[in-house]
């Protein structure tokens, strides 16, 4: 007769784990909303940030100076080209410091990393120094050379 208490009991130790139960959709609830509450969230977003800083940015190929004779030039065009990394960055391109706005003279082609300004019909008075501006973010780079036209002696 002894062994029978304990047999009674077990219906009981069941009825609190049915109470523990009924808070679960609460639980449910809490959990469901803790990815929301960015709890979970701003760890992941460091590495991105870091990994955006992590690319440098680059020309991978400088522009060159591009030398024309006048008698060769006039009419012709002259292409400066750079490749720049990462290919997100922007680039505009100035003449003697002051930015060149695209035009019938001058052509501005991206291609990915591929990054060329092409000046139509060369005079000698596009004869300068070309620069071409690389940003991303707050970072900057130049590259710059020249176009020499010159004159027939």
């Amino acid at each position: 007769s002894e062994p029978k208490p304990p047999k009674e009991e077990t219906p009981k130790g069941i009825s609190p784990v049915k109470a523990k139960k009924t808070p679960s959709p609460a639980d449910a609830e809490r959990r469901k909303l803790r990815p929301g509450s960015g709890g979970e969230k701003p760890p992941e977003e460091p590495p991105f940030t870091y990994q955006l800083k992590a690319v440098p940015l680059k020309f991978v190929k400088e522009m060159k100076d591009i030398v024309l004779t006048e008698a060769e030039s006039v009419g012709s065009s002259a292409i400066f080209e750079v490749l720049i990394s990462p290919s997100t960055a922007i680039t505009s391109w100035m003449k003697d410091g002051n930015n060149i706005r695209e035009s019938p003279k001058h052509k501005f082609i991206a291609d990915g990393k591929d990054r060329k300004l092409h000046i139509i019909d060369v005079q000698l008075s596009d004869a300068g120094e070309y620069t071409c501006v690389l940003r991303l973010g707050n970072k900057e780079k130049t590259s710059t050379a020249k176009l020499i036209v010159e004159g027939i002696p």
